[in-house]
C-alpha cells in the first residue's frame, strides 16, 4: 500500500455506505452505478480487503467496512468543518471540544457542567456525546473525544493512557409524589420497606451502592422498575409509580421539575463524579474550564 489514499474512492465507498446501495450512491453523486461500482473495486483491491457482503440485493457493511466507514465520517465531518469555516470568513480558529457524558449522569448536572465551556467569545464549539462508558472510553482512547464525565474512575489496567480528575461527590436524595410523600416521611428510611421503589440499572455505580445500604438498614423495597435513563426514573416517580431517588447535588432541581417531594436523604450513599482525559496535567482550554466550572458546582451545592 505505497500510494497515496484516493480520497475520490473513499467518498464513494463512503456514500455507498450511508446510502446502502450503489444506485442510490450514483444517484446522489450523479454517477453512473457502473463508475462507482468500479470504483469501489479498485478501492477495495488497494486496501487489500473486502468491505461489503451482498445480501441478496443489498450490500451490507462487514466488520472492515464499518471501521473503514467510522474513519471516512471523521474525515468527511472535519472536511465540512474546514468549508464551513471559510465560509464563515473566521478571524480566528473555533476550537472544538469533545464530551462524552456516561448515560447514568443526570441530564440536569450535564448541563450544569457544560455549559462552563460556553464562552462570551465563542471560540469553542462543544460536540456532546452520549453513550456507555466502555464505549465512551474506546472514543477517548481513539482521540475522538477530549474528555468523558462518568460516575465511575478509570479501573486500573485498562490498556489505554488516561487519568482520573475527581470532580465531587454528594449524598442521595428520595423523593415521592402525592399522598405517598407524606405518608412515606415520617419514619424514612424504613418507611420504604415493601414499598414500590424505582432504581437505576447495572450501568450505574449507585444501585450496587444503594442495594447494600437497604440490607444494612434492614429494608427492602419492592422492586417495580429498573432503569438505565435516569430521566424516565423521574417521570414514572412523578406518576407515582414508586420512590426513587437521585444525587442530593440536583435536589432542587427534581422538585421543580417533577412537582414530587422530598421524603428523606442519606449521607451513607454516596454518588462520585469524575471527568477522564487523555492528560495528566490539563492543557486544553475547554477541558480546563469545565474542570474548574464543575468543581465550583460541587463546591457550592447546586
Amino acid at each position: 500500500m505505497s500510494q497515496q489514499l484516493n480520497y475520490k474512492h473513499l467518498h464513494y465507498f463512503y456514500t455507498t455506505a450511508r446510502e446502502g446501495s450503489i444506485a442510490g450512491a450514483a444517484a446522489l453523486l450523479h454517477v453512473s452505478p457502473q463508475t462507482i461500482s468500479g470504483q469501489l473495486g479498485v478501492f477495495q483491491d488497494y486496501l487489500g480487503v473486502e468491505l461489503f457482503d451482498r445480501k441478496g440485493k443489498q450490500l451490507v457493511m462487514n466488520d472492515m467496512g464499518k471501521m473503514v466507514y467510522n474513519y471516512a465520517d471523521d474525515i468527511f465531518t472535519l472536511g465540512a468543518e474546514l468549508q464551513q469555516s471559510i465560509r464563515n470568513n473566521d478571524s480566528k480558529e473555533q476550537l472544538r471540544f469533545a464530551v462524552g457524558v456516561t448515560e447514568v449522569i443526570p441530564k440536569i448536572l450535564s448541563v450544569n457542567i457544560l455549559e462552563n465551556c460556553f464562552g462570551d467569545d465563542g471560540s469553542h464549539k462543544l460536540v456532546c456525546r452520549e453513550a456507555d462508558f466502555d464505549t465512551l472510553l474506546s472514543e477517548l482512547a481513539l482521540n475522538k473525544l477530549d474528555l468523558v464525565l462518568t460516575d465511575r474512575q478509570l479501573p486500573p489496567g485498562m490498556p489505554i493512557r488516561a487519568y482520573n480528575h475527581f470532580l465531587g461527590e454528594c449524598g442521595l436524595t428520595f423523593f415521592a409524589s402525592g399522598k405517598s410523600a407524606e405518608e412515606l416521611k415520617p419514619d424514612f428510611p424504613r418507611s420504604l420497606h415493601q414499598r414500590p421503589f424505582l432504581i437505576c440499572g447495572d450501568k450505574s455505580h449507585q444501585k450496587l451502592n444503594l442495594q447494600s445500604w437497604f440490607e444494612s438498614e434492614d429494608i427492602a423495597p419492592h422492586i417495580v422498575a429498573e432503569c438505565d435513563d435516569s430521566a424516565l426514573i423521574k417521570y414514572f416517580g412523578q406518576s407515582d409509580y414508586g420512590v426513587f431517588c437521585t444525587p442530593s447535588i440536583i435536589e432542587t432541581h427534581v422538585m421543580r421539575q417533577y412537582g414530587v417531594s422530598v421524603i428523606g436523604r442519606t449521607e451513607e450513599v454516596r454518588e462520585h463524579f469524575y471527568a477522564i482525559s487523555p492528560e495528566r496535567k490539563v492543557k486544553h482550554p475547554g477541558v480546563r474550564q469545565l474542570l474548574d466550572g464543575a468543581l465550583k458546582i460541587f463546591e457550592n451545592g447546586q
